[in-house]
Parts: C-alpha cells; structure tokens; sequence
C-alpha cells in the first residue's frame, strides 16, 4: 500500500499539547493564545478560566467563525455565563474541554474546512 502526506491547506496545525506548551506547527507556546486556520494572535491576555470576560472573546468573535472552542488548561472548566453568552447570543456555538481536546478538535474542523477559531488558556 502507498501512503501520501497530504499537508493541510491552512497555515496552522496543532501538533502536540502537554504540561509545557502548544505546538502550533515547530513553535512551542507558552502563553494564552487565540488560534484560526490562517490566523495566530499570541497576545490574547486571560491566563485562567477565572480570569476570562465576555470582552476577552471580542478578538475570538472578530473572526467570525462558525464554531468556537475554548481550551481551558490541563482540565475542563466552564467559564462564566456572560461569556458564553457572548458567543451563543451571536448565533456561535462554543465548545468548551480541556487543552488536548480543543486540538484534537481543531485540526479535525480545520481539515475539514470549517470556519473554526479556539482559544487555548495557558
């Protein structure tokens, strides 16, 4: 059997999550950061579910994506209403799990050519 490397057709993957950081492409990060398909802002400034507002998604929302997700550290933690409000009252659905599981996620609606955008707390 033959096997080709297809490389995605957007410009950031997710590659790796742990203890340490995200891999986006070969860049570990190690700070909070916001994530679309052809899309990086590494100045996003919550670094905790407690420190989230509903004005920390404005940069999330300018994207206009079609589904959000919200990586919210090592554990799943729901934020405050008001911020998900911010998103379900735009017609937005947001998905909230922990950091591995909205980069699993992610590179599954990005390959598939959804309009996507993530927030990972770190």
């Amino acid at each position: 059997m033959q096997l080709n490397l297809e490389n995605p057709d957007f410009r950031y993957f997710l590659r790796g999550v742990n203890a340490e950081g995200i891999l986006v492409n070969e860049r570990r990060l190690a700070r909070s950061f916001i994530l679309a398909p052809n899309h990086l802002d590494e100045q996003w400034s919550p670094r905790a579910v407690s420190d989230l507002t509903a004005v920390d998604m404005a940069p999330l929302l300018a994207l206009a994506p079609t589904v959000m997700l919200l990586g919210t550290g090592n554990r799943l933690e729901f934020p405050a209403q008001e911020v998900l409000a911010a998103c379900l009252t735009r017609g937005i659905g947001i998905e909230v799990m922990d950091n591995a599981a909205a980069a699993r996620t992610f590179n599954v609606l990005a390959t598939e050519g959804r309009k996507v955008v993530a927030g990972f707390l770190l």
